[in-house]
This record gives C-alpha cells, structure tokens and sequence, in this order.
C-alpha cells in the first residue's frame, strides 16, 4: 500500500510538473509578441529571446505549482521546492529562479523526489533557435509524506490485524478449556464412579451377610455387620456435602459467620480425630502450636474443615512404604497467626504446584487409582482462606514432601 501510493503520488506531481511547465511556456509566448515592433528592445527581444525565469516571479511559479497540485488531488499541505535553469551555456545549468531551500533539497537525492521537466521555447522568427530551460521541482522526505497520507489507512490495517490475532488467540484459548474442562469432567466421573461404588459394594455385600442365618443368630455379628453399613453410608454422605459443597463455592452460595475464635484447641480436636487413623499406620503427628497469640476472628466450622482437608491430604499422599510424619507449628509473625502443616510425602512437581488450587485438578497417577477424592480439597481451602483475608502459600519437593504455610490475621483484643 504504500509503495502504491508512493507511486502515485510520483506520478501526480510529474503530471503537475508538466501542467506548470506548459503554462509557463505559454505565458512565455504571449509576451514575447504582444510588444510593440517600435520599441527599442524590440530587435533584441526577437534575437535573443528573455528566458522564462527572468520573466515571472517565484511567488508566482510557486502559485502555479499551488494550483497544480490541487488539480492533480495532491495532499494541500504537501512541501516542495522549485527551481528553473537556463541551459544557455554548454558546461552548466544556471538558476534563474529558485526557491529558499531547493539547492539544500535537491541536493539530498536519497530521501527527496526530484522531477525535472524541459520547458522548449521554440525558435525566435529570424530561425534562431530558441534558449532552452528546465523546470525542476522536487519533494522533500517522500516517504513521511506518503506515511501520512496514509496514517488512517495503516491505523485501521493495524486494528484489524489486533482483531484477527486477538479473536484467534480467544478461539485457541477456548478450544484450549473447552479441551481441559472436558478431560477435568471425565475424571471427575472416574472418581465420582469409584468413590461410589466401593461403599456400595461393601453396603450390599454387609446387607447379604445378613440375610445370613447363621449370622441372624449371631447378635455380635449383626452389629458388625450394621456398624459397616453405618460407616459406609456416613462415608457416601461425605462424598456427597463434598460436591454439594464445590457447588456451593462456585456459586459464591455460602456464609461466613465471624465469632472470634482461639485456634490451638480446635486444632488438638482436629488432630484428635486422625489420631485412629495415623495410629494404624505406625506414623506420627506432632503438634507444635508456639504462637502466644491465637485469637482469629472466623468461622470455626469452615476452619474445622479447612484443616481437617489439609492434615487428610497430607495422609492420603504420603510413601506407601513410609509411616505417615505430620508437623503442625505455630507461630506469630508481624501482627498475624501463622500455621505450617509438613509432612514427608510423595510431594508434587512444579506444573503441579501451580494447579494445586484449581478445581477437580488432581496430580496425574495413570491408571492407579491409589488416591481417593474428587480434587475439590485445596479448592474449597483457598476460598475459605480468602474468604478469612489470609493467604496460603505451598512448598514441595518431589519425593521428599509438601509444606502448607497459612497466615491469618490476629483478632483485636
């Protein structure tokens, strides 16, 4: 486009280059024979014709050109500079008229349009021939010229291109989560299916042991048998509040009720409750809760649970052939409560370290299923630390372990 119009413009003021040329060899013309045969000059006139840059003015060549231009639809602002030469003698060109800075511009053939144009005078009537000259005219810095001729062309170019490159971008990144939603949508039903169907199994296979006679006879038996199937429904309806609660995060459809709160005993009663479950793995949960201050303004249910997530996935991820070691320490640190949960782990990688807080995100295993969960744990704890004006930041090495660091401020006395 704009080699194009760097053309055209060319060939506009060549066009009014020669326009200018011809009306100034016609004036020329006119008054060399309107004068009276008796004047005295008349003789030398006809001899020796007076060349065109002696007869007419810069202001009026450059009028001309004014008027050229505005013929040949070249842009009004457009700079030019003008020159006419007289070739009378064989070895030089002589400028009779120029204008102020054509010498400097048409000098600079590197970034300025030159265009001359021979201006024939013809011959003088006693068959000399006549003195020949040369219209010069020449454009400075073309080239910005034509840019700004241009600049509303190459603008809306511009944003068009963004519009493409940007609608292409938006495309990519929709087939991108459309493709990710879909893979999270599958495993969520993988897991879903799986953690459904072990406590069925097992709730049906306890219903047919007590259609058992042996075991109807058998009270001790039956209360096994029953306790089972307890245990089963209450872990089914985990499984459930545990969706139906994802669901309530992503709807923003949950309350918050503040109450202030000391942190360190229902951090024990958290514990408390794993303390069956570290124990038949021979592994350890050490409690270090250093902090003098520990007074939160928060939910205590919501907290409850946001630890309980946290000291369960440090359990479900650790070594199969390593008991279980989980530290908690406390502390306080520049006006707020701070809480470390460390354990000795499988770990994670850096991609998954990024991802940990996504919903239904879970650390790729293949095919073994040897983690329960639907990927909604760190999900709900992240909200629920925003929601407590905390922070949580995660540090793990593969292989070695995972650290949870959450900071909370302290509740005014």
């Amino acid at each position: 486009m704009i080699l194009l119009r760097q053309e055209q413009i060319k060939h506009s003021v060549e066009e009014a280059t020669i326009w200018v040329g011809n009306d100034l060899v016609a004036l020329k013309s006119s008054s060399t024979g309107a004068r009276p045969f008796w004047e005295d000059d008349f003789l030398s006139r006809i001899l020796r014709p007076p060349t065109i840059g002696k007869q007419v003015t810069a202001e009026e060549v450059e009028k001309k050109f004014q008027q050229a231009f505005r013929k040949y639809h070249l842009p009004e602002r457009m700079r030019f500079e003008f020159g006419i030469a007289s070739l009378e003698a064989a070895d030089e060109n002589a400028f009779e008229k120029i204008s102020p800075n054509f010498i400097q511009t048409y000098m600079d053939t590197t970034h300025n349009f030159t265009f001359n144009w021979v201006l024939q005078s013809g011959s003088s009537t006693l068959g000399g021939t006549g003195i020949e000259e040369v219209l010069f005219v020449v454009i400075p810095d073309l080239r910005s010229l034509v840019l700004q001729s241009l600049w509303w062309r190459i603008t809306i170019s511009v944003i068009f291109t963004l519009v493409i490159m940007t609608a292409f971008y938006v495309t990519v990144r929709t087939m991108v989560r459309q493709k990710k939603l879909v893979e999270i949508k599958n495993d969520f039903i993988n897991n879903m299916t799986h953690e459904f169907k072990t406590p069925i199994a097992t709730i049906s296979l306890a219903v047919d042991a007590l259609r058992n006679e042996k075991v109807k006879s058998d009270p001790e038996r039956m209360n096994y048998f029953n306790s089972i199937i307890k245990e089963e429904n209450l872990r089914m309806n985990r499984q459930v509040e545990t969706i139906l609660r994802a669901s309530q995060l992503e709807r923003q459809d949950f309350e918050v009720a503040f109450t202030p709160v000391h942190v360190h005993p229902l951090i024990q009663r958290v514990a408390d409750t794993f303390s069956l479950q570290i124990d038949s793995r021979a592994g350890s949960l050490v409690l270090r809760l250093d902090a003098a201050q520990d007074l939160l303004q928060a939910d205590e249910s919501h907290l409850s649970n946001l630890l309980s997530n946290l000291i369960d996935n440090a359990l479900k991820y650790c070594k199969e052939d390593v008991p279980p070691s989980v530290e908690i320490v406390t502390k306080n640190e520049s006006g707020q409560w701070v809480m470390s949960i460390r354990d000795n782990g499988i770990g994670m990688s850096r991609d998954t370290l990024k991802r940990i807080y996504e919903k239904f995100y879970r650390a790729h295993t293949g095919n073994v299923h040897n983690v329960k969960g639907f990927g909604l744990g760190l999900s709900y704890v992240k909200t629920l630390v925003d929601a407590h004006r905390g922070s949580i930041e995660a540090e793990s090495t593969l292989g070695k372990g995972s650290c949870f660091t959450l900071r909370f401020p302290l509740a005014k006395a």
